[in-house]
């Protein structure tokens, strides 16, 4: 029966003997080793090369059908060319364009899938999250078609949002016919994502930081390699067919001094006021559109209608947008026609986007964004012509900082400014004009315009990425060194009568059993103990359903918490590596949940770690004697 004289204290106090165990038992169960990347990523990088190449591919043909139906629908040829639509040709009966575009679209999503609604990456992220990165293959063929369709009748959306949902889709396909895992799954799918918007604007790099930042929800080389990989190859591919020239093209900047640098990032700031009005007015005319008697079906024609009528009036608010921005950058829109594209191209969107049509997001975003940053800088100008505001620059931040705002992708907003005008001395300025957009947009809005429509389902996405805590700390020194074992030769019934003792260690949920030559055969729980058809005369080793699962003293508390979900386990042995059956502590899941008090002292107590008193003035000697009492009393 256990006592205190055959507990062991510590490691040095030595483990209680038992005379004998019939018969012996496997070798212990432990962690696997850690390893950052194995064969296994090679194979998967192998594969979301493929899924790249393929995504561009998909990029290309989307653009080129966007293009054949602009041109069929407005201009009357045949041409797979990129081209803005125009109501010149038509007059008035251009009106009746949209109108068809958005019946064509609301017949696929009603009798084809409902998933094509939408702007595409929350779809995507809500399949990530909660349907293990599975997607449907239609929606590789209908989401790309049914944008096509709306964007080329005129529709004033990006093609980048359904590029990212047709090259996510493929991904997942691959995914689902190639046996993986569903983290492989979701590697892929991004990988995907990630090379769509990379074949669309040539910015392999921020693609890859915006599927960290938004599909990916964790930043692993085995996740990331391939990933990068696949946006490396669809820029690649981008090139072959359009060349590797900048998407926009803005004058040479120059370096901006400490007054102009405050300026931008002011005016950052103001643009992420904007983008949360963005946010919340986008959603409210969603709301709008489920309070109409008709089937939701039918709501894109409401907003096909707002789109053809503004766009008779202001053709520029039509389709993609591209030169828009690129005009607006370049300084070729300024003044009322600016802030009258802006205000148009801004309902025009939002509306038709509202009624739930297929269609990004992105594109109008930059518009808005680039116009609001140009009229703030231009505003600046005049204020105050010594600040050295740059209306050039003004614009780029006002285009990616309400994309930082938008989407609270932040480092994925100054890279994308930055690669698609490949402008250096932009940086500075958009890392100080987004952040403040991002800090701004944050203040006022928990969701952004990704993640407010998972929201209102009851999702909760919170995009903070930190590495977990339990992976910092240590198994020995979180463990608890006071280990009640019991002894494998010991009688079930003496073993009970300790339990209802209620002495000391008997009040456990588990046991290490040690055998005579002091080596861990295995753990028992009190439930196996209390098992009344066990009879008394039971030994503790007959107990023992399984061989040793045990934790060594270095692996961390994450490679615990894992092994213990694995081998269905509460609490694990501890062990030397050298002497993988010589229990030297015990750690259980409670102390699991002890390890995080330091994380949240660390997060949330305030503390003064050097005094701010002169070492000769008396308010330095009392906090002296207190720090000294409380180092006493710890």
């Amino acid at each position: 029966m256990p006592d205190e004289s055959q507990t062991p204290l510590n490691a040095a106090s030595g483990l209680p003997v038992a005379p004998s165990l019939e018969p012996a038992l496997a070798a212990v169960d432990a962690p696997p080793e850690y390893v950052p990347v194995d064969r296994r990523v090679v194979v998967i990088s192998a594969i979301a090369v493929l899924v790249g190449i393929g995504a561009a591919l998909l990029a290309n043909v989307l653009t080129r059908l966007i293009g054949l139906i602009t041109n069929v629908a407005y201009y009357g040829r045949v041409s797979t060319a990129f081209a803005a639509p125009s109501t010149v040709r038509l007059g008035a009966w251009s009106i009746l364009i949209p109108l068809t575009g958005a019946f064509v679209v609301g017949i696929m999503a009603r009798y084809g899938a409902a998933a094509i609604r939408g702007h595409g990456i929350p779809e995507v992220m809500e399949r990530v999250l909660y349907a293990r990165s599975r997607i449907a293959p239609r929606i590789m063929f209908l989401k790309p078609l049914s944008a096509a369709i709306a964007i080329g009748t005129g529709g004033p959306f990006g093609a980048e949002g359904p590029i990212i949902a047709t090259g996510g889709a493929l991904g997942s396909i691959v995914g689902q016919f190639v046996r993986m895992t569903a983290d492989e799954r979701k590697t892929l799918l991004a990988a995907g994502a990630a090379a769509g918007m990379a074949a669309t604007f040539g910015s392999p790099v921020s693609a890859v930081l915006l599927a960290v930042e938004l599909l990916l929800f964790e930043y692993r080389p085995r996740s990331v390699i391939p990933v990068a990989l696949a946006s490396a190859v669809a820029t690649g591919v981008r090139a072959a067919f359009v060349g590797s020239a900048p998407v926009f093209s803005v004058p040479a900047l120059t370096q901006p001094d400490l007054e102009t640098l405050f300026a931008y990032t002011l005016i950052g700031a103001l643009v992420g006021v904007a983008s949360v009005g963005v946010t919340r007015f986008v959603y409210w005319v969603e709301d709008l559109y489920e309070e109409l008697p008709i089937h939701w079906m039918w709501w894109p024609l409401v907003g096909a209608l707002v789109v053809g009528v503004i766009g008779y009036f202001e053709p520029r608010t039509l389709g993609v947008g591209y030169t828009n921005i690129d005009a607006i950058l370049s300084g070729n829109i300024v003044g009322r026609a600016l802030l009258v594209l802006i205000v148009l191209k801004f309902l025009s969107w939002a509306i038709y986007l509202g009624s739930g049509t297929s269609g990004g997001t992105l594109a109008p975003l930059f518009t808005i964004g680039g116009g609001l940053g140009a009229a703030l800088g231009s505003l600046g100008i005049l204020i105050d012509p010594r600040l050295g505001i740059d209306a050039h620059v003004a614009a780029l931040v006002g285009m990616a900082a309400i994309f930082a705002g938008a989407s609270h992708a932040l480092l994925a907003s100054v890279v994308f400014a930055f690669e698609t005008t490949r402008q250096p001395l932009g940086l500075l300025p958009l890392l100080a004009g987004c952040s403040a957009a991002y800090l701004v947009s944050l203040l006022m809005m928990r969701s952004s315009i990704m993640t407010e429509k998972l929201a209102r389902r009851g999702a909760r996405i919170r995009t903070e990425y930190a590495v977990d805590h339990l992976s910092h700390v240590l198994v020995r020194d979180a463990s608890s060194r006071q280990v009640v074992s019991l002894r494998a030769a010991d009688r079930l019934g003496d073993v009970r009568h300790w339990l209802a003792s209620g002495a000391k260690g008997s009040s456990h949920q588990g046991f290490p059993v040690i055998d005579e030559r002091g080596e861990l055969c295995g753990v028992v729980t009190r439930r196996d103990l209390l098992d009344a058809a066990r009879d008394d005369t039971t030994t503790i080793a007959s107990l023992v359903r399984r061989g040793a699962v045990v934790v060594y003293e270095d692996n961390t508390l994450r490679e615990a918490a894992d092994h213990m979900v694995r081998a269905g386990v509460g609490r694990l042995p501890v062990v030397a590596r050298e002497a993988p059956r010589v229990v030297v502590g015990i750690v259980s899941r409670s102390d699991l949940l002890s390890a995080h008090e330091d994380r949240l002292d660390a997060a949330h107590v305030p503390e003064e770690s050097l005094p701010l008193a002169a070492p000769w003035s008396r308010r330095h000697s009392v906090m002296s004697r207190r720090r000294t009492r409380l180092r006493d009393r710890s």
